[in-house]
């Protein structure tokens, strides 16, 4: 067993920093918002926290359009106030992963902006895809891929003289270049970037797009250009997963090794990789590339026990195989809420999507490997579907006019205390709005009330990480499925933990007898397992 590689089967926390907790009143979260609200994630339980960019941008996709990799946006806070975080963190015991954007930057980036201002064929535009367009003028795009947030990948630039001239490529947004990673002053500046922050103390970082950078060298038409924005998701093979890109992952790890080497402290790379496959997605992960990659196809399944035993005998099968472990995720700041996902909820908790939400939690946790949980899962919030027009600040609603995949709703400012708007989010008197409005039923899920019921789902995630803290298989467990009626789903690990969901909502016989060490919905009946319901138990199989 490897128990000394903390990552393995660490419990990490997302925190989308501008609506966590402000600190200063004006409505946005910021850094010293998240160093107040340690304490409440030590009680939690989590090993660790992801926090959300909040480099220097002008937030045209809320940090991910960096300006400046080695900064901090003033709306966040400062380099000396980032340092106070990390090690009031690591006083708490809680590692801090950092967000990196490597596939793209902002057209406000001082690269960018040389390129710009340079001519075609130069240095500085061979840092990003620049290229000449099509037909006898130039103007049409170079190739007919689609950005993954909408509309056409690429821009056309006014040149020196002012005239039209070559276009560069963007598979987000405008506002977003992508850089070149075919040129090696590219990868050694960001070898640069990750020595920055890992010499502020750093326990790693979450790697945005892990799967892009590189492109077909030939930048051929796509037989399906608008996959991306259609699925919005990675689908375009000749954008995404180009065999380069491992070249990539093996050079951060060093990087990584090498700092871990000097202290014993192990430093973490855990990758955004979307992928066809389980197959796919373990070659990310092989010994000498990122320690993780986040599996979505949980996060996708339907509620079905049949689709979940898929998605996750594939993941134990492929990427366990590798001797990595299975990162688990339930939601994100890009996906609709759980408790909405699995069935719309009321806005008094109650609801279909609130029981599975729930079982699906436990269910993630008794899992081998290691867990990710996004901000305002542990209150069970669900989303905010209602948001007006006029409020709404994802690039994907403004450049496609569609609500269909915006991200905003799950991306409200948490809901901490009182009756009322701001509920305890923002500092001062509360007379600053949060950047997103929030809905009067966010009362019922505030985080003091959540912690004064032992029924809440706050409380059932704290049980559940406390029991994965004392059983002793969790990073490097097997898994064996047992048999069971039709709608339930169990298995055991090599450990004698037996986790069991209940899909249906009738009730059923339980896999194993006696009471359960901690189940998604109250105590159950003996030798019951009550619908839409997880149970663990150990037992002796």
């Amino acid at each position: 067993m490897n128990r000394h590689h903390w990552w393995r089967d660490a419990v990490i926390y997302q925190v989308y920093v501008r609506s966590f907790l402000d600190s200063t009143g004006d409505g946005v979260g910021d850094l010293a918002g998240v160093r107040a609200g340690l304490p409440y994630l030590r009680k939690l339980g989590v090993d660790g926290i992801w926090l959300s960019p909040f480099y220097p941008s002008p937030q045209h996709d809320h940090g991910y359009d960096v300006a400046d990799y080695r900064g901090v946006d003033p709306l966040f806070g400062d380099l000396d106030e980032f340092d106070a975080l990390v090690a009031a963190a690591r006083r708490l015991g809680i590692r801090v992963l950092l967000d990196i954007v490597p596939n793209h930057c902002s057209s406000e980036h001082p690269w960018f902006r040389e390129a710009l201002a340079s001519p075609p064929g130069s240095p500085a535009r061979a840092r990003f895809h620049f290229a000449d367009g099509r037909g006898p003028d130039g103007d049409e795009p170079p190739n007919n891929w689609h950005a993954m947030f909408g509309g056409p990948a690429w821009t056309r630039v006014s040149e020196a003289d002012g005239r039209p001239g070559q276009w560069y490529l963007h598979m987000f947004t405008p506002e977003q270049p992508d850089w070149n990673w075919r040129t090696p002053e590219v990868a050694a500046e960001f070898d640069r970037i990750l020595r920055f922050w890992l010499d502020r103390g750093v326990d790693g970082f979450r790697i945005d797009v892990a799967a892009g950078l590189y492109k077909h060298p030939e930048l051929p038409d796509s037989p399906d250009p608008e996959a991306d924005a259609r699925t919005r998701d990675s689908v375009n093979p000749l954008a995404w997963n180009q065999p380069e890109v491992h070249d990539v992952w093996r050079r951060w790890r060093a990087v990584c090794e090498e700092y871990t080497g000097r202290d014993g402290r192990e430093r973490l790379l855990v990758g955004e990789v979307s992928v066809p496959s389980a197959r796919e997605h373990a070659r990310y992960v092989r010994p000498d590339e990122l320690h993780q990659a986040f599996f979505f196809d949980l996060l996708g399944a339907p509620w079905d026990p049949d689709a979940f035993r898929k998605v996750i005998s594939e993941a134990m099968q492929d990427i366990a195989g590798t001797g990595s472990t299975v990162t688990w995720v339930l939601n994100n700041h890009d996906q609709v809420r759980t408790v909405t996902r699995y069935g719309e909820p009321a806005t008094d908790g109650s609801g279909p999507g609130t029981a599975r939400a729930r079982a699906a939690a436990l269910l993630m946790l008794a899992l081998p490997g290691a867990a990710y949980i996004y901000q305002g899962e542990e209150l069970g919030l669900p989303e905010v579907v209602d948001l007006p027009d006029d409020v709404l600040t994802d690039p994907i609603f403004h450049r496609t006019g569609s609500r269909a995949r915006v991200r905003d709703g799950c991306r409200v400012p948490l809901p901490w205390s009182g009756q009322a708007s701001p509920f305890g989010f923002t500092a001062g008197d509360g007379s600053a709005k949060p950047w997103l409005p929030q809905p009067e039923y966010f009362a019922e899920y505030a985080t003091d009330r959540a912690l004064a019921d032992t029924r809440s789902f706050w409380h059932l995630y704290r049980d559940g990480l406390q029991l994965r803290s004392v059983l002793p298989q969790l990073g490097e467990g097997t898994l064996r499925w047992l048999d069971t009626p039709p709608g339930v789903l169990a298995f055991v690990r090599g450990d004698g933990l037996v986790c069991a969901v209940n899909f249906g909502t009738a009730p059923t016989p339980a896999p194993v007898p006696g009471d359960p060490l901690l189940t998604s919905d109250g105590p159950c009946p003996p030798g019951v397992l009550p619908g839409s319901t997880a149970a663990w138990w150990i037992a002796d199989l």
